[in-house]
């Protein structure tokens, strides 16, 4: 069994991440050695994640008073109501500041979790077990929480980092293709903002990572987690460099919202949607070169990756998705925020653009 552990330290707080395959088994052992103690916890399990699984960290727990929690993991329930729900149970049981929230689930169930583990009594010791690709190399490390509200994605939350993130390769194995897909995205993002050579390794090995072929999968993840994590230690509070991790994202999340969070688009799937807007607007604007474009859209096009945003929406989705980019959270003026590509490895975070100009873009590519 190959045990990886990444050590996350920002100025706030210091954790361990775990990589490796069917590590579950040893987590009473991680918390020991790294002194991670509680009289009580609360874990909360998304409904998706199979039962035999969740037994499994529960067995593996140490015996204390261990309540369990079902939450129905989904863009729609990523709400205030969610928040309230674990709050009463923890309010309940008198859990105090030494006890624990313990997150099995994906991205959603661990910004739910984090957020409700930092606004009880001021912060309950939080450990998360990221279950999809997607929250393996993403919401899991950094420490970013919340929820959602009509008004767009994420906008209620907190920077709440957790005491431990284990992240087991057997839990990808219960996931359907779309799922890893998912997680590529951010993968792949991880790549093209910050190593030239780790996006040619996903070049080259990109379908065997997608069929999660050991040890190319484990690679992939550490090589992800340790951009990530080397960003979020430099900026923890995302004042500046840390806005390099939305690249693709503002339009991503305009996606996501326009078709109201539904099955037809997944996160990655517009993250990866966003990427390709992005590098194009990079590439029209004179700041990407035509052949580090072409090297991203061949990747798409190689292991047929959602690349053309004309397949999921229309011109008449057009002010709506303008609308949810202008109230994106990394706007500060009536002009709207890029994370644009100067070369694969190289993104530019301080740019921003007239409504007007990104209408006409997305315009001529909604009508191709």
């Amino acid at each position: 069994m190959n045990l990886i552990k990444l050590q996350v330290k920002t100025t706030s707080h210091k954790y361990p991440i775990f990589i490796g395959s069917d590590i579950l088994n040893k987590l009473k052992v991680i918390l020991k050695e790294n002194l991670i103690s509680f009289n009580q916890c609360l874990v909360i399990a998304d409904k998706n994640v199979p039962k035999k699984l969740i037994d499994k960290v529960l067995n593996a727990l140490p015996q204390k008073k261990i309540s369990l929690h079902y939450f129905n993991s989904s863009e729609k329930n990523k709400n205030q109501k969610s928040i309230n729900n674990i709050l009463s149970i923890l309010l309940s049981k008198n859990f105090n500041r030494n006890d624990c929230v313990i997150s099995i689930g994906g991205g959603i169930t661990g910004d739910v979790s984090g957020f409700a583990a930092s606004i009880f009594k001021r912060g309950l010791k939080f450990i998360n077990i990221p279950t999809t690709l997607l929250s393996q190399v993403d919401s899991s490390i950094g420490g970013k929480t919340g929820i959602n509200s009509k008004y767009g994605k994420n906008l209620i939350g907190a920077f709440y980092q957790p005491s431990l993130v284990i992240s087991d390769i057997v839990f990808l194995k219960s996931l359907p293709k779309r799922e890893i897909i998912c997680g590529y995205g951010e993968i792949l993002k991880h790549a093209i903002i910050a190593d030239k050579k780790f996006f040619t390794f996903l070049d080259i090995n990109g379908s065997q990572i997608l069929n999660l072929k050991s040890p190319l999968i484990e690679k992939a993840i550490f090589k992800s987690c340790s951009i990530k994590k080397k960003i979020v230690e430099t900026d923890e509070k995302e004042m500046g460099i840390r806005k390099i991790l939305n690249f693709g994202h503002t339009f991503a999340h305009a996606y996501e919202a326009t078709l109201g969070y539904s099955k037809k688009l997944n996160h990655g799937e517009s993250v990866i949607l966003g990427i390709k807007t992005a590098a194009k607007f990079s590439l029209l604007n004179s700041i990407l070169s035509i052949k580090d474009f072409n090297l991203i859209e061949n990747h798409l096009n190689k292991l047929n990756l959602p690349k053309n945003i004309n397949k999921f929406f229309s011109i008449k989705n057009l002010n709506k998705i303008l609308s949810f980019m202008k109230k994106d959270k990394k706007n500060n003026t009536k002009k709207i925020n890029l994370v644009l590509l100067k070369k694969i490895g190289s993104p530019i975070h301080k740019l921003q653009f007239d409504e007007k100009k990104i209408n006409l873009f997305l315009r001529k590519e909604l009508i191709k």
